[in-house]
């Protein structure tokens, strides 16, 4: 299979684990016979510096005729770009990416490693057997509804706002991506709002609840989103497939990774219904480790796995990448913020090595 692949490495630690989830899939296509090119370009901060622009038009064209894209990190403090101008926001350029390619279901996968359940702020008998999924409507609700602008001078007796819309179609839509993906797994579906306050959840509960009749098998719930958040940590593994807002699935997601110990861990796929992928780890740019060499790189190794399964249709080579990274935390290998109780880490270059060696390892006994 041939691919063209669109890399953006963005801003903070993004192109130190961008490296190792590209040597991966660089690693897949040799096993498999694939012929994949990547074309790496610049969004966010590191597109501001150079472009004064944190989406430039050359990113955009490139990410809407290839066959995925995957994106690192974006982040960092406000650019004023001309002196009259209002300032630009590295997290403009992740936006706009995910409205212009249509993006509309962001999945992110929660799974406790039986391995790091020392890592888990959780008991081992709560955390072990967690394996969820965030289904997450994407682009519509509070980030996309009318607002002040985002770089207005903020004063004592300045009235902020932003609006959460949503329109019947747009819930309905995620809704059936969340009761189809709950088909194949665990067949339960929880979804996620706040009907007892807002009206946009009001109709979110009506619509996912109209739509769920349609899925006889499939076990449906609303919850309030405090709830929730409690039940999250008091029960986390009842929960299959989490349905919910964008704002919520915000919340909840980085909520559930502390689940499995760190942030890093987890991946995330944002898909239409024709076009590109997006897949991204959760983590954001975290400035304060770039270039140290120690950003934990298997939330963007596994969104490289998640491009592979839902970008492509390669089930058993993303399922030859989640296994490699599974071997080596068997083997106890471990990055920075999962080294618990004296472990010794190592950085993302010897993570990222690590998992090469499991990928080739696998493919010779194969697997």
């Amino acid at each position: 299979m041939q691919a063209e692949i669109v890399v953006l490495p963005g801003d903070g630690v993004g192109p130190e684990v961008m490296d190792e989830a590209v040597r991966v899939l660089e690693a897949v296509a040799d096993l498999a016979g694939h012929d994949f090119s990547f074309r790496e370009l610049l969004v966010g901060g590191a597109a501001i510096a150079e472009t004064s622009h944190p989406l430039p038009e050359e990113t955009l064209r490139a990410c809407r005729t290839a066959d995925g894209v995957l994106l690192a990190a974006v982040g960092g403090p406000p650019v004023r770009i001309r002196p009259n101008e209002e300032p630009v926001r590295p997290e403009q350029g992740l936006l706009g990416l995910r409205r212009e390619l249509g993006v509309y279901a962001n999945l992110r996968p929660v799974r406790v490693y039986p391995q790091l359940l020392g890592a888990s702020p959780l008991r081992d008998e709560q955390g072990a057997g967690v394996n969820l999924v965030i289904v997450r409507e994407l682009t519509g609700g509070l980030y996309f509804g009318d607002r002040m602008e985002a770089g207005a001078e903020l004063t004592d007796d300045t009235t902020a706002y932003d609006t959460m819309v949503y329109q019947a179609r747009e819930v309905e839509r995620i809704a059936h991506v969340g009761f189809k993906l709950a088909a194949k797994r665990r067949r339960n579906v929880v979804s996620v709002d706040k009907a007892n306050v807002l009206a946009s959840s009001r109709l979110w509960r009506r619509v996912v609840e109209r739509t769920a009749a349609a899925y006889a098998d499939v076990e449906c719930e609303s919850m309030l989103v405090d709830a929730a958040a409690m039940h999250l940590l008091r029960r986390p593994k009842t929960f299959d497939v989490v349905l919910t807002a964008n704002l919520f699935g915000d919340i909840l997601a980085d909520e559930a990774s502390m689940l499995v110990g760190s942030l890093a861990m987890l991946p995330s796929a944002s898909l239409s219904d024709e076009g590109p992928g997006l897949f991204e780890p959760v983590h954001g740019s975290a400035p304060d480790l770039a270039g140290q060499g120690v950003a934990n790189p298997i939330g963007m190794i596994l969104s490289g796995a998640m491009f592979l399964r839902h970008g492509l249709g390669l089930e058993a080579e993303a399922k030859t990448v989640e296994e490699a990274v599974e071997r080596v935390l068997d083997d106890g290998w471990r990055t920075q913020d999962l080294a618990v109780n004296g472990q010794s880490a190592v950085g993302t270059r010897e993570f990222g090595d690590l998992v090469l060696g499991a990928l080739n390892a696998g493919g010779e006994g194969g697997e």
